[in-house]
């Protein structure tokens, strides 16, 4: 018979009938069941927090007037608490899951009392007055406080918050802790949108990836640039600007009101035509990429925008003017006129706005530089938009 299946008994009885003497006796204090380990030789303990008690029970102490010793932590950053907020608020708001991940305080140990009850398991005692310092969350510690004072309490009021709680008096020790726990790595762009929920700009970009036979494994969807060694020619974050300019001509726009299907579909479509009848496109994206070199890579990147991500902006900025708006649907004979612009880093149409002529060039055989400024793209497109006729 499995354990899970054994009998209740008395050497079996539920944890809380074994902590309930505890609670009582320590009612006026804070009491949370936690778990210890060790890590760099220091004991550490996790607690669980009902949200409403985070406000009275955690402190920030962010760097002031510039001065890092005068905090534990960096100073506020403007704008990210707000961040969160709206964060939890659009989750909670579409009834889906929704995470801030764990936080982290210390205090110094003789403020607490700590029961052990075996096992790595305890009942951690935080006396009246006694506050966590946040080592790291600052600005999520800060979010939650604020939804729970806000009208918006309530959607937040029964979830409960993982605290990693460092035994540690040490004020240096705390900074010093702070400055390693910030030496994550930032995730690449391309990962975050393939890793984002399936909807708006990241629904669509991904449908894309798979259905359109020119970013067709032949895309980079972690890292954030492409590499031609594989045979790459495109990132998730290229893909997410042409979708986001070509329904409403902003890369930035996360197009959450917009239908992922439908909207897939017709982009899906209108790129296909337009890469098959593309004379710079045409063979790359006609050819299964086991049927390309890694030169045929290098140059079709080195020779045409349409392999870098200024000119899919471009090309979805000009495919918004073939938009009928509403209808999800593109102009068929303006796109094949799109198709018919010579595409090339040769060509007279980019030359002075997104290419510049280099006087000064470090390889001969590439005397420009290529600029994804908003400026020089502005005009670019323009100047498209006057040799179509367009203007």
């Amino acid at each position: 018979m499995s354990d899970y299946n054994l009998p209740q008994s008395e050497s079996n009885q539920p944890l809380d009938e074994v902590l309930e003497p505890y609670f009582a006796k320590h009612h006026r204090q804070k009491c949370y069941p936690g778990l210890i380990f060790r890590q760099g030789k220091r004991r550490m303990i996790q607690i669980n927090v009902p949200a409403d008690n985070l406000p009275t029970l955690l402190q920030s102490k962010p760097s002031t007037d510039n001065n890092p010793d005068s905090g534990k932590n960096r100073p506020e950053v403007k704008g990210h608490t707000d961040e969160i907020k709206q964060y939890i608020l659009n989750r909670i708001g579409k009834d889906k899951p929704w995470i801030v991940g764990t936080l982290t305080a210390n205090v110094d140990p003789e403020k607490i009392e700590l029961i052990e009850l075996g096992r790595g398991i305890c009942l951690v005692i935080i006396p009246r007055g006694v506050k966590l310092d946040v080592t790291d969350g600052q600005h999520r510690k800060r979010a939650i406080h604020e939804l729970i004072e806000s009208p918006d309490g309530e959607s937040v009021a029964e979830n409960d918050f993982p605290i990693t709680l460092v035994l540690e008096g040490n004020f240096s020790q705390c900074q010093t802790d702070f400055r390693d726990m910030a030496q994550t790595k930032a995730l690449d762009k391309s990962l975050l949108l393939s890793f984002g929920e399936f909807e708006g700009t990241v629904g669509i970009t991904k449908n894309l990836i798979k259905e359109v036979s020119m970013f067709e494994d032949k895309t980079e969807r972690i890292k954030n640039s492409p590499s031609t060694k594989k045979k790459l020619i495109y990132t998730t974050n290229y893909i997410a600007k042409l979708v986001s300019c070509a329904f409403v001509n902003d890369p930035n726009h996360a197009l959450k009101e917009h239908d992922v299907d439908q909207a897939s579909d017709a982009l899906t479509s209108c790129l296909n035509q337009f890469f098959s009848e593309c004379s710079q496109t045409q063979d790359i994206c006609e050819t299964n990429v086991e049927d390309l070199t890694v030169e045929d890579i290098g140059e079709f990147k080195e020779d045409c925008i349409l392999g870098r991500s200024v000119g899919l902006e471009i090309l979805g900025r000009l495919l918004y003017l073939t938009l009928n708006r509403g209808i999800y649907t593109f102009d068929i004979e303006k796109v094949l006129q799109l198709a018919q612009l010579d595409w090339s880093t040769a060509s007279e149409l980019w030359q002075g706005n997104i290419i510049k002529k280099d006087p000064n060039p470090t390889n001969p055989s590439k005397p420009y530089k290529i600029s994804a400024s908003a400026s020089p793209i502005r005009i670019a497109v323009n100047a498209a938009k006057t040799k179509l006729g367009w203007m």
